[in-house]
């Protein structure tokens, strides 16, 4: 979820509270709080605690908090302080910047889920990161540790990920971390998505899972296939993500507001580029309707 601040740049709790309730009754089986997308390397701890707060109150699906950086004495703190703000899980990033060994990143996650009884998704996103999360390093923390219970995984690596699934226990579950590659990773044995698109394509989203799940690959290729354009918007060089997410949520009414520097404003042609982006949405859901 990205995390809406207002016209000055402060955070905009009740700007979080409609939004959290929009993205469930688009159809958001869950939201993650203070992750990437929601800005979390410019909030302070103070910041973190109030949104966990506000957002946990405002739906009744699951929470995750994400409550780490590449400070692991830092993200122990934080991770301990989730539990009481009513969230049900704690959303566990790759500590960026430092590139520890694997063996600094397996300890950086014990401590972390030391510090907490909620469960503990990791979360692999060495594009931003700097370092890949070995298979090796999650399968010893998935066995090893009671409540590193999943991984999202947005290290683009498919292949990987079907050889980590093959080999975690049963109970150790992945999501797609890259919306693009929702289907493949279903076909590998992930379970979902931790979207961005979602926030203005949940509908189809949805519906690409079940169609899964439910065995209609050609449904499910079609709906992937309708969401092109929507991957292609997510982020660029000139407007990364969450720039366009923030842009979208303009457009639609939604709150969100800029982003924080060093992101910053959008370009000045975003937002036409979101309407564009909703529009062919619109015709595709026209579309099917008819059909």
């Amino acid at each position: 979820m990205a995390t809406p601040f207002d016209p000055d740049g402060a955070l905009d709790l009740a700007g979080a509270e409609a939004l959290a309730a929009a993205l469930v009754a688009e159809g958001n089986e869950g939201l993650v709080v203070s992750g990437s997308t929601g800005e979390a390397s410019v909030l302070d701890d103070r910041e973190r605690l109030e949104l966990w707060r506000c957002v946990a109150r405002a739906v009744d699906v699951p929470v995750l908090a994400g409550s780490t950086s590449n400070d692991t004495r830092h993200s122990v703190e934080l991770t301990a302080a989730a539990a009481g703000c009513g969230v049900a899980g704690i959303l566990a990033v790759v500590p960026y910047y430092n590139r520890p060994a694997q063996a600094g990143l397996e300890a950086h996650f014990r401590a972390v889920a030391a510090a907490t009884e909620l469960p503990v998704v990791l979360y692999d996103i060495p594009v931003r990161t700097g370092r890949k999360l070995a298979t090796e390093t999650v399968l010893r923390l998935a066995e090893g540790v009671e409540n590193v219970v999943g991984l999202k995984d947005a290290a683009a690596d498919v292949a990987a990920t079907a050889r980590l699934l093959a080999a975690a226990p049963d109970d150790f579950v992945c999501w797609s971390g890259d919306d693009a590659l929702t289907l493949p990773f279903l076909s590998v044995g992930a379970i979902g998505v931790i979207s961005v698109i979602s926030h203005w394509a949940a509908p189809e989203v949805v519906a690409m899972i079940r169609a899964f799940l439910d065995g209609d690959l050609a449904g499910a290729l079609a709906l992937q296939r309708r969401l092109l354009q929507s991957f292609a918007f997510l982020s660029s060089d000139a407007a990364p993500n969450p720039v366009p997410t923030k842009a979208m949520l303009r457009v639609l009414g939604l709150p969100g507001g800029q982003c924080r520097l060093p992101l910053g404003d959008a370009p000045s042609d975003l937002e036409d580029q979101a309407k564009a982006v909703l529009a062919e949405l619109e015709t595709a859901r026209r579309a099917g309707a008819g059909s």
